[in-house]
């Protein structure tokens, strides 16, 4: 049984690693992770995780491990900023308000699939200008969902969480734990 993580995110090879969890293959799917039409951003999250754990090549007795972080602001998704207008568009409207980040994740083993999805509730503190215009030139937006990392210099932007700081980071570990082993990968091994 090899161990397949279909993600090119080093945040979440971090996060594996603290559970003791070296995937034997890292496979970053390729898809479209548009929202349809209306679509809410739990249902899409979740969604996109199934989408991209489908689509990983793996044999059958491997245990692929797929994840999507989506930052919601009411029913609206803010993805992955194309550009720094989009991310300064993203911190202005999370500025003094609360949003949700939403990470669903999927681990397929053969033809079954196992999935949760973790919401989390963030505060953002009231951004100035300044603030907003140093951080777009750290350019720590860059490929994060809603525009920002709690675990980089955003940090400083965040007074209050409720929920799991590891799913806003990218992958909530007690419940990657817990799927991983109801795939049956032997994630806490006896020591002699």
């Amino acid at each position: 049984m090899a161990f397949i993580l279909g993600s090119g995110s080093p945040r979440r090879l971090d996060l594996l690693a603290q559970l003791g969890v070296q995937p034997d293959a890292v496979r970053p799917p390729d898809i479209d992770e548009d929202p349809l039409k209306a679509e809410l951003p739990r249902p899409y999250c979740a969604r996109i995780a199934r989408e991209k754990v489908a689509a990983v090549q793996a044999d059958n007795d491997d245990v692929v491990l797929c994840a999507d972080t989506t930052v919601a602001l009411g029913r609206r998704i803010l993805g992955k900023p194309a550009d720094a207008g989009e991310a300064a568009a993203f911190l202005h409207a999370l500025s003094g308000r609360r949003h949700r980040v939403i990470t669903a994740v999927a681990v397929r083993r053969g033809d079954k699939i196992w999935e949760r999805a973790v919401v989390s509730q963030v505060q953002v503190k009231r951004l100035s200008d300044l603030e907003i215009n140093a951080y777009l030139a750290t350019n720590d937006w860059q490929g994060k969902a809603g525009g920002y990392a709690i675990q980089g210099p955003a940090g400083a932007f965040i007074p209050w969480i409720s929920g799991s700081f590891t799913s806003i980071v990218g992958l909530p570990l007690a419940e990657t734990a817990g799927l991983l082993q109801a795939a049956g990968y032997p994630l806490y091994k006896e020591t002699s």
